[in-house]
């Protein structure tokens, strides 16, 4: 039967000589992407002209969700079909973190690779490198992305605030000199580096809190390098890097079926956009770099139309969490906010529990199948990337692999209107969302993250929105309701007791 849908969905093109049996796969994954960050959902004070167009020639979903309101364990579900919660250690990963997906084990990756696909990881990795010894970026770094299912990697290995900021191809450090040997550490200072503490007058962008370590370009970073003089990147060159690589393994595997994971840092901080960028929106550095994001992905698109291959690729666009504004750097994000909502009509943010920390963009290509132009409100969580491409590409999935991944395939391609009835969701404490309802388990903790200005929807309270009603999630009716919140209290206990919930 998987085979016959397979051979359905994934059919020769009529008329083209170049036609291609299998769709390429293009997921475009975007680091604190709020859900009113792009024109195409609602945003008036920054246009998105390319991705409103890939809205156009697709599905645009509203209730596409995250598992997670951080970076690291989103990244960990998407690519495992796991929830992170599962596992100890997927937080928010330092930058000499060891990896959390062990070699080896299934992942969306692999997964393509066994169905011919030539696979590739272009942008931010931040699931951590080696083997828990310390590292040594000096030679090979093992394992990586290579030994998860990609044939290729370029990549940094966190975020663009934590060091090392190197780019790594594979397992090497692009521009390494072994007479300036790297070394990196997140207790102590190590070396005779300017550091944001204590040579503030060298910052081209002050930090607003933390940020004040190793400073590289100008920006002081979490943690500290010494060394690698020469390998280290410019923040203004980022985009244009990964762009140009994910173009270039598109153009080298345009003959063959590829899946490309392109994972962009624009957004997240620091903000510092490619000097065509900056002032060009009226928002600041964030709103620069939301038009920096938006271009790479017209690049993305240009390409595919350039190789004749546009129609028969699925490209899919979201966030790996919700939005921030002040997340450590004083880069106008706050002060020329000019009315912007980043999470549009949610309460929350990154970090938080309120669905502005977990319901994000989410937009799916494939002219060949799907109508383009359509709206769809069906529930959906990047945890199920895993099972549905097993789907798509007519694979049994084994035992244990992506305990936590459904088949959502009918609904990404705009067949079913309905897509999960429920799912679990981490933004600190952990959420389940059933139909319309949603239950936030009781946690202690602050209300208000006064750093970033999010609420974190901690309370020692349970509480019980109606997500249809009060999409804002301002009316806790856990008193009215005492039953419900009994019953999505223990069927939460329920699913973290089990093993897998597929």
């Amino acid at each position: 039967m998987k085979r016959l849908l397979f051979m359905l969905l994934c059919g020769w093109l009529a008329g083209g000589a170049n036609a291609q049996q299998r769709p390429n796969v293009i997921i475009i994954y975007a680091d604190d992407v709020g859900y009113g960050d792009l024109s195409c959902y609602g945003a008036t004070q920054v246009q998105t002209p390319h991705l409103d167009a890939l809205a156009k020639s697709g599905i645009r979903f509203t209730n596409g969700h995250t598992t997670s309101a951080t970076c690291t364990p989103s990244r960990y579900a998407l690519l495992t079909g796991r929830y992170p919660w599962r596992k100890k250690g997927t937080g928010v990963l330092p930058g000499n973190a060891a990896m959390i997906i062990p070699p080896g084990s299934p992942t969306l990756a692999s997964l393509m690779q066994q169905a011919g696909y030539q696979t590739a990881l272009v942008g931010k990795w931040h699931l951590g490198l080696g083997d828990g010894s310390p590292i040594n970026w000096n030679t090979d770094i093992r394992p990586g992305p290579n030994e998860v299912g990609f044939h290729y990697a370029f990549f940094f290995p966190a975020t663009a605030d934590r060091v090392p900021t190197v780019f790594v191809e594979n397992r090497k450090i692009i521009g390494a000199d072994a007479n300036d040997p790297i070394e990196v550490n997140y207790q102590e200072k190590i070396g005779n580096e300017p550091t944001g503490k204590e040579n503030p007058e060298l910052l081209k962008m002050p930090a607003s809190h933390g940020h004040n370590n190793t400073i590289v370009n100008g920006i002081g970073r979490i943690g500290w390098m010494k060394g690698g003089t020469r390998a280290r990147w410019t923040d203004e060159e980022i985009a244009y890097a990964f762009t140009d690589k994910a173009i270039e393994f598109m153009e080298n595997n345009r003959k063959k079926p590829f899946f490309l994971c392109f994972n962009l840092s624009d957004i997240h901080v620091p903000r510092m956009p490619a000097t065509a960028f900056k002032g060009k929106s009226s928002m600041g550095y964030r709103g620069d770099a939301i038009l920096q994001m938006d271009w790479s992905v017209g690049k993305i698109m240009d390409k595919l139309r350039q190789l004749g291959l546009e129609k028969n690729t699925i490209v899919i666009f979201s966030s790996d969490n919700g939005p921030v504004l002040d997340d450590g750097y004083a880069d106008g994000a706050v002060t020329q906010q000019n009315g912007h909502q980043p999470a549009g009509p949610f309460r929350g943010g990154k970090y938080s529990a309120f669905e502005g920390g977990t319901r994000v963009p989410w937009i799916i290509s494939w002219p060949a199948t799907i109508k383009g132009g359509g709206t769809s409100d069906a529930l959906i969580s990047q945890v199920d990337l895993y099972a549905s491409f097993a789907e798509l590409t007519g694979q049994k999935m084994a035992p244990g692999a992506a305990p936590d991944s459904h088949d959502v395939l009918p609904a990404m391609l705009g067949k079913k209107a309905e897509g999960r009835s429920w799912v679990v969701l981490q933004g600190g404490s952990l959420s389940l969302v059933q139909g319309d309802w949603k239950y936030i388990s009781p946690s202690k903790g602050v209300k208000l993250m006064k750093e970033v200005n999010i609420e974190s929807g901690n309370d020692e309270a349970p509480q019980l929105y109606n997500l249809r009603s009060d999409k804002g999630e301002r009316q806790n009716v856990a008193a009215q309701h005492p039953g419900k919140v009994k019953a999505m209290a223990a069927e939460l206990e329920r699913l973290k007791e089990a093993d897998q919930t597929r």
